[in-house]
C-alpha cells in the first residue's frame, strides 16, 4: 500500500481530494529541508511544491517511487538522479492558462497607463489641489498599435499573445537566444529586443535561460520599453534590472517573481528606492494563484498520482 506524504500543503487553497486507492495520507502546513529526511521515511509517493530535492536527498530514500510536483517548474528535482533510480516525476500543465495571461496583461496596461504613479498623486492630494478636473503629471499610453515581444511559446505565452493581439497590439514571439536558424512565425531574438515596446517572459528557467535578460539585452531595448516577468525570477540578473530603472534607461518593469522566494531583504529589486519608483511593480508570485487555477491545479495533482498508481503515469518530466 502507498505511503503519501503532502509536504507543502499551504502552498495552494484548494480542495485535495484523497486518491481513489488504499494508501496511507500524511500533510504537513510546512516542511524545511531540515525535516525532509525524517518525513519521507517509507513515503512511496512524495507531493512537493518548491523543496529541494537533491541527488543526495533521493539516495537516502529508497522507499521513494514518485515525486509528484504540485507545479509546473521542476527545477527544485534532481531529475537525472530520479530517472537513474526509476523514480517518476510529474508536474501539473495547462492549469494556468487564463490566471498567469491575465495577471501579466495587468502588469502591462497599470504601467503602460502609470496607475501607480497617478493613484499615489492622488493619495498626495494632487487632484484635490488641481485647478481642473484633471492632471496630467504622468504620461499614458495605449497598448493598441504597440510591438509586444513574447519570450516563450508555450500555453502562457500564446495565451498572453492572444490577449495583447485582441487589444490591437503586434506580436512578436522571440526565436531562442543565439539560435543559428529563425523558425517561420518567429522573430530573431535580438530583433524582437530591440523593437518590442514591451516583452514578456514565459519560458522555464534552465542552464540556458538563466539571465536571458542581463545588462546587454537592457541597454538595447527600447529607452520606453516595459518588461514583464510573471516565469521565473533567475530569467533576468536582477543587478543589472536594478541599475536600469535606477538609471531610467528601461521604461519599467512589471514582476512576480524573484530569483529566491521567499526573497531575501538584499535582493536588489527589493531596495527601498527600486520599490518606491512608480515605474516597478513587484507581486508576490500569486499570478498562478486565482481559485479556479488553485483547484484546477489540485484536481490535476492527484489524477497524476491516481495515473501512477495505476501504472500509466502522465505529465512525466523523469
Amino acid at each position: 500500500m502507498h505511503r503519501i506524504a503532502y509536504l507543502e500543503r499551504e502552498s495552494i487553497r484548494a480542495d485535495v481530494r484523497r486518491p481513489a486507492f488504499p494508501h496511507d495520507w500524511v500533510e504537513y502546513p510546512r516542511t524545511v529541508p531540515a525535516e525532509l529526511d525524517a518525513r519521507l521515511a517509507g513515503v512511496t509517493i512524495a507531493i512537493v511544491n518548491k523543496l529541494p530535492f537533491t541527488a543526495e536527498l533521493i539516495g537516502r530514500l529508497p522507499d521513494l517511487k514518485m515525486i509528484a510536483v504540485a507545479a509546473t517548474g521542476t527545477n527544485n528535482v534532481d531529475l537525472a538522479a530520479c530517472q537513474a533510480r526509476g523514480i517518476v516525476v510529474s508536474n501539473i500543465r495547462g492549469y494556468a492558462r487564463q490566471t498567469v495571461p491575465e495577471h501579466a496583461l495587468a502588469l502591462l496596461m497599470a504601467l503602460s497607463r502609470n496607475l501607480v504613479a497617478y493613484r499615489a498623486s492622488v493619495q498626495d492630494g494632487r487632484w484635490q489641489r488641481s485647478d481642473q478636473f484633471c492632471f496630467f503629471d504622468h504620461p499614458i499610453r495605449d497598448l493598441h498599435g504597440q510591438t509586444l515581444g513574447v519570450i516563450g511559446s508555450g500555453d502562457l505565452g500564446d495565451g498572453f499573445a492572444r490577449l495583447a493581439e485582441a487589444l490591437g497590439m503586434t506580436v512578436l514571439k522571440a526565436e531562442r537566444k543565439c539560435a543559428a536558424t529563425v523558425r517561420p512565425g518567429y522573430t530573431a531574438f535580438d530583433r524582437v529586443i530591440a523593437e518590442s515596446d514591451a516583452i514578456s517572459l514565459h519560458c522555464p528557467l534552465t542552464p540556458d535561460t538563466r539571465h536571458l535578460i542581463g545588462a546587454a539585452e537592457l541597454a538595447a531595448m527600447k529607452p520606453t520599453a516595459l518588461l514583464i516577468n510573471t516565469a521565473r525570477g533567475g530569467l533576468v540578473d536582477e543587478a543589472a534590472l536594478a541599475a536600469a530603472l535606477r538609471a531610467g534607461t528601461i521604461g519599467g518593469a512589471g514582476f512576480d517573481v524573484l530569483t529566491e522566494e521567499p526573497p531575501k531583504d538584499d535582493n536588489p529589486l527589493l531596495a527601498p528606492d527600486v520599490l518606491a519608483l512608480p515605474n516597478f511593480i513587484l507581486t508576490p508570485h500569486v499570478a498562478w494563484a486565482s481559485a479556479p487555477a488553485m483547484q484546477a491545479l489540485a484536481d490535476q495533482l492527484i489524477d497524476n498520482v491516481e495515473a501512477f498508481a495505476r501504472g500509466e503515469p502522465r505529465n512525466r518530466v523523469a
